[in-house]
């Protein structure tokens, strides 16, 4: 009779932490679901194709002063996203002079694949020195003192090419939905609305919008 009991009490002991683990995990199921909301931490947007993917392009301005503030932790994320999410960049001009000249700058830079070295000295010559590009000398006196031919930067200024880049950021700007600067889009479709203030919460959070449908 002893046994029986003490058989059937372990049964329902049993029974009763099986039942415990499965709540757990149904509850636990439903924090992650629930972790990012829809409408709130993030919004679907017309956007357009991405060439590549998964990826995450960042809207920015060199002139723009929370830009130049989040840019360490936008280069921190893009660090730790490192071989699973591409990170892009796209200047906006915003019909600003200074801005549409920063983003002339962002394209010499990426022609001549120095955007790694140049990108913060551009940040640190308007946010430090208070010197942004006015007109195409300024451009020229910079990338020549970044050791880019002098000759090469007035090809690309008087460029074709120069032309249809600053055309195709403005489209990029305006497909997007951002409201300001910076702004990130992941896969051509999904606005971060609630930015994560750390770069481990925001890779972590790019990473899960890139797994939506």
């Amino acid at each position: 009779m002893l046994l029986k009991r003490f058989i059937t009490t372990t049964l329902s002991l049993l029974l009763l932490s099986a039942a415990f683990t499965q709540v757990q995990a149904a509850a636990f199921s439903q924090s992650q679901a629930g972790e990012y909301q829809a409408g709130i931490d993030y919004q679907e947007v017309s956007g357009f194709p991405e060439v590549e993917g998964p990826v995450v392009r960042e809207f920015f301005s060199y002139n723009c002063p929370h830009c130049y503030n989040q840019d360490p932790q936008m280069n921190a994320t893009a660090e730790l996203l490192k071989g699973k999410v591409a990170f892009e960049r796209t200047p906006v001009g915003a019909g600003r002079k200074d801005w549409i000249m920063s983003q002339k700058a962002y394209y010499i830079a990426k022609t001549f694949k120095v955007v790694n070295q140049v990108h913060r000295e551009i940040f640190s010559r308007i946010h430090e020195q208070h010197l942004p590009f006015q007109r195409d000398e300024d451009l020229l006196s910079f990338f020549e003192q970044q050791g880019v031919a002098r000759d090469d930067v007035e090809k690309v200024l008087s460029s074709a090419d120069l032309k249809l880049a600053l055309s195709n950021y403005d489209s990029q700007t305006q497909l997007s939905g951002i409201s300001g600067v910076p702004s990130l889009l992941v896969n051509g479709k999904y606005l971060i609305v609630n930015k994560p203030k750390d770069a481990q919460g925001l890779a972590k959070f790019i990473v899960y919008l890139t797994e939506l449908p």
